[in-house]
């Protein structure tokens, strides 16, 4: 009898690990900035690069795109709508212009060209409450920001075109309605415009939400209320975040690990996702915030790296390639294209292609080493397992180079010449990783004792059940 239960348990255990999975997380992330007509807006994009970094990292499937035209913002929002259906949460992330015609809010695509209200009414801009209806009134919890209330650009032009009859062109976004769990939050109050930010940087909205809305064990209404505070404060008082709730429940972005006893009862319970525990939430938003600028060849994205993370891991490589973009090659870094044999963006690479090259465990070392340098974290070990093939698959990845894991010899020079500063010493991960390779050469059959770490907790809980069973019917 006792083993019987201790294997309903663990079947019980084995849903709930399956269940965690299934909660079904979808946002559309969407950054307007490089108007055709009207002047440009500097930092929706990287607004929108950063929430969808951060989204990503708590379990969102997210739609992005940034500098949309009509056509294309609309081919995302159909995507969005496919895979909100039935989502448990459905967040939607804008940043860019919006405008607010008779107490109606609209999004402007970059092709926007609006010279009166009738353009509007005919589709120049994507009417918001109609949008959010049709992409996301299936899902349990609806979640909207809006960074887009900024003035009308279009403004002037649409009250000189309609002299022959009244237009209400407002300024900012129009108040709106939540339906039933749902929270819309704007940037500012109805009729109110927001700040832009400095240029290269986020908003002083989403760098609030970014900084709030992730938090692990924060609740979404908990965490809008800091929000509110931190933009109050950074403007002086002079923009504060508005927005009108009708959720039925708690609901938490990022979870923290706690017992199902405890989940709250209700309705929207269910909507709220299982625990998902970051150990290092902070440290995640900053390395996907780096990965989005790192390639750029615009100092003005660097430098918003280095204003939200002055003493980030990645400073000395942001200012090292800020520096190579104004003034040319530093000295601690070179253009990474320069010198580069054209052909390493097309040669295919894979096992074979790097037993050419010859490595020795030395200079695997120094891959890895140069691989650190470069901010692709890894350990120098002299031994490609796993991990560092991956690392080599996003670095490979990040220069446009085709993706497998291994290297060939133009991808190796090329390696080689990105560092110009002495190669690093040898690192104290040499010495170590040396010991308990030697050691498990020792040990001999361990059997694998370990190997479920980090893994699929559903498929180890699923291994040890079958294995009783099994051992229970061939008695």
């Amino acid at each position: 009898m006792r083993t019987l239960t201790i294997i309903l348990s663990l079947i019980c255990m084995a849903f709930t690990a399956n269940a965690a999975k299934a909660d079904k997380r979808v946002a559309f992330v969407v950054g307007n900035g490089t108007y055709k007509n009207v002047a440009a807006l500097p930092n929706p994009a990287i607004d929108a690069k950063s929430m969808a970094g951060v989204l990503r990292n708590i379990g969102f499937d997210v739609v992005e795109g940034t500098n949309l035209t009509r056509d294309k913002m609309t081919e995302r929002l159909l995507e969005f709508g496919k895979k909100a259906q039935g989502a448990d949460v459905a967040l939607f992330f804008y940043a860019g212009h919006g405008i607010a015609i008779s107490g109606t809010n609209y999004l402007l695509p970059i092709d926007a060209d609006i010279k009166s209200e009738m353009d509007v009414k005919l589709g120049a801009a994507i009417n918001i409450d109609l949008t959010l209806d049709q992409t996301m009134g299936d899902a349990k919890v609806k979640l909207v920001f809006l960074d887009a209330c900024r003035d009308n650009p279009f403004a002037a032009k649409m009250k000189s075109n309609s002299a022959t009859r009244s237009v209400n062109v407002q300024t900012g976004l129009a108040e709106m309605k939540s339906g039933e769990g749902t929270l819309i939050a704007f940037a500012t109050g109805p009729g109110q415009t927001a700040l832009d930010g400095q240029e290269g940087t986020n908003s002083p909205f989403t760098r609030a939400l970014l900084a709030n809305i992730a938090t692990p064990g924060v609740e979404i209404q908990q965490a809008m209320t800091k929000v509110r505070a931190q933009v109050n404060e950074e403007t002086n008082k002079g923009q504060l975040p508005w927005g009108h709730t009708n959720l039925i429940g708690t609901v938490y972005l990022n979870p923290t690990a706690a017992p199902a006893a405890a989940a709250p009862a209700g309705p929207a319970s269910s909507a709220a996702p299982a625990a998902v525990a970051s150990t290092s939430p902070n440290s995640d938003v900053e390395v996907e915030f780096w990965r989005s600028v790192r390639e750029s060849n615009k100092p003005e994205e660097l430098n918003a790296y280095l204003t939200n993370y002055p003493n980030g891991q990645f400073k000395s490589l942001a200012l090292a390639r800020i520096a190579s973009l104004q003034d040319g090659p530093s000295t601690q870094t070179r253009n990474l294209t320069a010198g580069i044999d054209p052909a390493v963006f097309n040669e295919q690479s894979n096992q074979t292609t790097e037993d050419q090259i010859g490595l020795d465990k030395g200079q695997r070392r120094d891959v890895q080493r140069r691989l650190n340098g470069l901010g692709f974290d890894t350990k120098v070990t002299g031994k490609f397992d796993e991990p560092t093939r991956s690392v080599i698959t996003r670095w490979q990845s990040a220069r446009g180079y085709p993706k497998s894991g291994y290297l060939n010899k133009l991808q190796h020079k090329a390696l080689l010449t990105e560092i110009v500063a002495t190669t690093p010493t040898a690192s104290s991960d040499d010495s170590e990783e040396k010991k308990p390779a030697r050691r498990a050469q020792r040990s001999g059959g361990g059997g694998g004792g370990g190997s479920h770490r980090g893994g699929d907790p559903g498929a180890f809980v699923g291994g040890v059940v079958g294995g009783m069973m099994g051992g229970m019917f061939r008695r």
